[in-house]
C-alpha cells in the first residue's frame, strides 16, 4: 500500500530551483533513507513532506489525500531534528508530552504514553532530568520519544545522529532500526552518511544536485549502480576508478590492465570508458601490473592499503594482514569479473 507519494514534486526559493519533477512512492511501514551530498535537496524534500515548506510544483500525497496545502499539524507526521530541539527549562517527561498537552490530551493519557515511550527508549529513570543533565545520545532518545508519544502514521528523521560520536552513532542506528521493527510505521530518514543508509534502509534514495539518481535496496545499489555517481557514493571505502578505452569486447585501462568484457549493447571502438573496482576486488598478487605501497592501515584481522599504480592512488581492502611495507613494489590482481563499466562522457552504466 502506497503511503507517501511524490508526483512531479518541485521546490524553488525565488529564482533558485532546488529540484523539479521528483517522483517517488514510499510503501506503508517502509524504512526509506534519502542520501546524498550536502546541497542535493534531501532535507528540503523532507521538510516538504512534513509541511514545513511550501510546494512549488507537482503534488504530494499522504495516504489517498493530496496534502499540498494541508498544515503540518494536520498531516499526522512526527519529525526528529538534528539539533534535538528540546526545551531546556522542561524536564524530560514534560518535553516528551508537550505536544500532547497542546492538543489537550488528558493528563492520565499523556502520562501513559510518556511511560510507554520511555520504556521503549530506556528513558524511564531519566524522566525527571533536564536536557542539560543528559548525554547527546540520551537527548536524541528524548527527541525520538517526543515523536513516539504522538503515535503518528509516519516518522521523519533529519540527520538525527550527526552530532554524536562514532561509537554512539553506531549504537543509535541499531536503536532506530529496532524502533522501526517494533512500531511498524513508515519512516523517512535523511543522512549524508552512506554507511547509515546501507545499514538502516529497506530502500535507499540516492540524490544528487536536486535529482533522484537511483532508488533500490542497499545491496542492489552497491552491486548494480545505474551510474558512476551512485557507484562512487555507495560503498566504503570508495570505489576505485580507472579511465580507459573499449574496442569490441577488449577493455584497455590507462594503468596498463587489459581484459575482456562482453557488452549486451556494443559501443563504437575507441569509446572512452571508466572502469570501477571495489577495494575488495583488488589484491596484492605474485603477477600483474606493478604498483607501490603508499600506506598500510591495519583494521584488526585485515588491512587497508593505499597503492600507487601509474598516476593513480587506489585503495585495496584485504581480509588478512600481510607483511607489505610502505615503499614496497608489488603486483596487483584485478577481479575483472566484478568490474563495473561506465561511459566516459555520460557516466551511465555500460555493464
Amino acid at each position: 500500500m502506497k503511503h507517501i507519494v511524490l508526483d512531479g514534486l518541485g521546490k524553488a526559493f525565488g529564482n533558485v530551483e532546488i529540484f523539479k519533477g521528483l517522483d517517488l512512492e514510499i510503501e506503508k511501514g517502509e524504512f526509506v533513507v534519502l542520501v546524498g551530498p550536502s546541497g542535493c535537496g534531501k532535507s528540503t524534500l523532507l521538510r516538504l513532506i512534513a509541511g514545513l515548506e511550501d510546494i512549488t510544483s507537482g503534488n504530494l500525497f499522504i495516504g489517498d489525500e493530496r496534502v499540498n496545502n494541508k498544515p503540518a499539524k494536520q498531516r499526522d507526521i512526527a519529525m526528529v531534528f538534528q539539533s534535538y530541539a528540546l526545551y531546556p527549562h522542561m524536564k524530560v517527561a514534560d518535553n516528551m508530552s508537550f505536544a500532547l498537552r497542546l492538543s489537550r490530551v488528558p493528563k492520565s493519557e499523556r502520562a501513559r504514553r510518556v511511560a510507554d515511550a520511555a520504556d521503549i527508549l530506556g528513558l524511564t529513570g531519566l524522566l525527571d532530568r533536564l536536557p542539560r543533565d543528559l548525554s547527546g545520545g540520551q537527548r536524541q532518545r528524548v527527541a525520538m520519544g517526543r515523536a513516539i508519544v504522538r503515535d503518528p502514521q509516519a516518522f521523519l528523521f533529519d540527520e538525527p545522529l550527526s552530532n554524536l560520536d562514532a561509537k554512539l552513532r553506531h549504537k543509535m542506528r541499531g536503536e532506530i532500526r529496532k524502533l522501526h521493527q517494533r512500531l511498524g510505521r513508515t519512516m523517512v530518514y535523511v543522512t549524508h552518511d552512506q554507511t547509515e543508509a546501507m545499514t538502516m534502509a529497506d530502500r535507499i534514495v540516492v540524490m544528487h544536485s536536486g535529482r533522484i539518481e537511483q532508488v533500490g535496496a542497499p545491496r542492489d545499489l552497491y552491486s548494480d549502480p545505474d551510474n558512476l555517481f551512485v557507484a562512487g557514493f555507495i560503498g566504503t571505502p570508495e570505489i576505485n576508478q580507472f579511465p580507459g578505452q573499449i574496442d569490441g569486447d577488449i577493455i584497455t585501462l590507462d594503468c596498463g590492465v587489459t581484459f575482456q568484457m562482453k557488452l549486451s549493447n556494443p559501443v563504437p571502438a575507441g569509446t572512452e570508458v571508466i572502469c570501477g573496482f571495489r577495494p575488495h576486488h583488488l589484491s596484492v598478487s605474485s603477477d600483474g601490473p606493478t604498483a607501490e605501497i603508499a600506506l598500510v592501515e591495519p583494521t584488526g584481522e585485515g588491512q587497508e592499503m593505499q597503492v600507487r599504480i601509474g598516476t593513480h592512488e587506489i585503495t585495496i581492502v584485504a581480509n588478512e594482514q600481510s607483511d607489505v611495507k610502505v615503499g614496497q613494489q608489488v603486483n596487483l590482481a584485478f577481479d575483472t569479473s566484478r568490474a563495473l563499466l561506465f561511459d566516459g562522457s555520460s557516466h551511465t552504466r555500460l555493464r
